[in-house]
């Protein structure tokens, strides 16, 4: 049986972020993430308590990312903020480990005009295998995600292929793939075969449909072959539901128990 967690930066949004945990567990999670903590870091005992009060775990969140607001998805790539990136590392380690999170995620950020290619893909391999060392020191996994050009235009990582070589370049056992099936539907198709091919470098998944990037069921990906598919493979890990939903979230989860996921 599959692991399946919810992403509360996407779903149950109707209420505030700290009451999320319990509609999460009475709908039937036992495991959630969501994006950034860092706008509630002075509310850490709270999302912990939270946490603790509905039956449920943090299982995964993102390292800082920049200026989110603003546009920023990560500062991985730029020689100018490797101190700050560093620091984030650290901080966050700490963090993880005290909400009880094991898995963190790096948002890359935008390449520039302004540095080489090579020196910035340079840095981000330096900044990688840092930040793998660093996290395996307190038994968290670090995770790279490839997003789609559509919507992300200019990522530096875009495919799974990609995240191979980056993997590759860093050489840390602590670095896995972070897999998107909806991410990945628009970047490059052929979703069973390339989790079958790279199933040992895959340490979480998510889902959304396309297009839309709502519930299975909404669009174009065939999620029952899917998961499915994930079970008959072993796979051990988590599949994260990290949709819009197209109402309310409670009236988006039919297609779990449609599935046979309950």
């Amino acid at each position: 049986m599959l692991k399946l967690a919810t992403n509360l930066t996407f779903m149950f949004t109707e209420t505030p972020f700290v009451e999320r945990f319990a509609r999460a567990r009475a709908a039937g999670f036992r495991y959630v993430e969501f994006h950034n903590p860092y706008p509630f870091c002075e509310e850490t005992v709270a999302i912990n308590r939270a946490a603790q009060d509905a039956g449920v775990e943090i299982i995964h969140f993102n390292l800082p990312g920049g200026d989110w607001a603003a546009g920023e998805r990560g500062i991985a790539v730029h020689p100018d903020r490797v101190e700050e990136f560093r620091a984030g590392v650290d901080s966050t380690a700490d963090l993880a480990v005290e909400l009880g999170s094991r898995q963190l995620n790096c948002p890359l950020g935008y390449p520039t005009d302004a540095t080489s290619e090579e020196r910035q893909h340079g840095t981000l391999v330096d900044n990688l295998r840092f930040a793998a060392e660093r996290l395996a020191a307190r038994d968290v996994t670090l995770l790279i995600e490839p997003l789609n050009p559509i919507t992300h235009p200019g990522y530096p990582l875009i495919d799974t292929a990609g995240a191979r070589r980056v993997l590759e370049d860093v050489g840390h056992p602590n670095l896995r793939i972070q897999y998107d099936y909806y991410q990945m539907q628009r970047s490059e198709g052929e979703l069973a075969e390339t989790v079958r091919q790279n199933l040992e470098h895959i340490g979480y998944i998510q889902l959304a449909d396309n297009p839309g990037r709502h519930e299975p069921g909404t669009g174009e990906i065939n999620f029952r072959f899917l998961l499915d598919d994930l079970d008959r493979l072993g796979f051990d890990g988590f599949v994260s539901l990290e949709y819009t939903p197209t109402g309310r979230t409670e009236d988006s989860l039919g297609w779990i128990a449609e599935y046979g996921l309950v």
